[in-house]
Order: C-alpha cells, then sequence, then structure tokens
C-alpha cells in the first residue's frame, strides 16, 4: 500500500504559477505510476496528467497540455505537478493518485488516493 499526501495549493491570480507536491509512503514508490486528477465544484473528477514509473513518459489532458509539467523524484518519494499562466478555470481540488505499473488516464484505474489540495485561481 501507498499513502498519498498532497501540499502546495492555494489562491493565485490568472497567469500566476503554483507548484502542488504529493509525498508518498509506504512500499515501492517507484513501481507506481502516478496522477493527478481534479475536481470542480459541480463536475466530475478529471484526468489532468500521469507519468509513468521512470518518468520517462507523461500524459497530459488536452487542457493543460503546455501550461502544467508533471515530474517525479523517485528518491524522495514525490510527485510533482507545477502548473504555469493558470486561469480561472483550473480552479478545483487537486488530487494525485496511484496505480501499479502501467499508466492510465481513467481515475477508475487507480487504486490509492490522496485527500486533496485547493487551487483557487482569480480573475
Amino acid at each position: 500500500q501507498v499513502q498519498l499526501v498532497e501540499s502546495g495549493g492555494g489562491l493565485v491570480q490568472a497567469g500566476g504559477s503554483l507548484r502542488l507536491s504529493c509525498a508518498a509512503s509506504g512500499r515501492s514508490f517507484s513501481t507506481y505510476v502516478m496522477g493527478w486528477f481534479r475536481q470542480a465544484p459541480g463536475k466530475e473528477r478529471e484526468f489532468v496528467a500521469a507519468i509513468n514509473i521512470s518518468g520517462g513518459s507523461t500524459v497530459y489532458a488536452d487542457s493543460v497540455k503546455g501550461r502544467f509539467t508533471i515530474s517525479r523524484d523517485n528518491a524522495k518519494n514525490t510527485v510533482y505537478l507545477q502548473m504555469n499562466s493558470l486561469k480561472p478555470e483550473d480552479t478545483a481540488l487537486y488530487y494525485c493518485a496511484a496505480r501499479a505499473f502501467i499508466l492510465l488516464r481513467d481515475a477508475n484505474e487507480y487504486d490509492y488516493w490522496g485527500q486533496g489540495t485547493q487551487v483557487t485561481v482569480s480573475s
């Protein structure tokens, strides 16, 4: 099992940047694919980005491509989401999640979830 704790959320003006972190504890972080998802009020949880075990492969939602960057440091058991050029529509509760081995976009395929960190972008 792995436990996940997100941090780094906050209030930022449109056009600004934030970096989210997700610290993992437990066994074998380096065997888990890591993903970021978000959920805005009244909306379903949606995929943001994911990174494979080695960090050599990443995928992004079209809505964040070119603005967000996912990365991981297996030595620190941490995954990051660098968010630039933030827009009000990026406002949501951001979650990190983990699953074994295969990089997927579907939230239902992820086994472990953090509690989330709030990101609010003002216009």
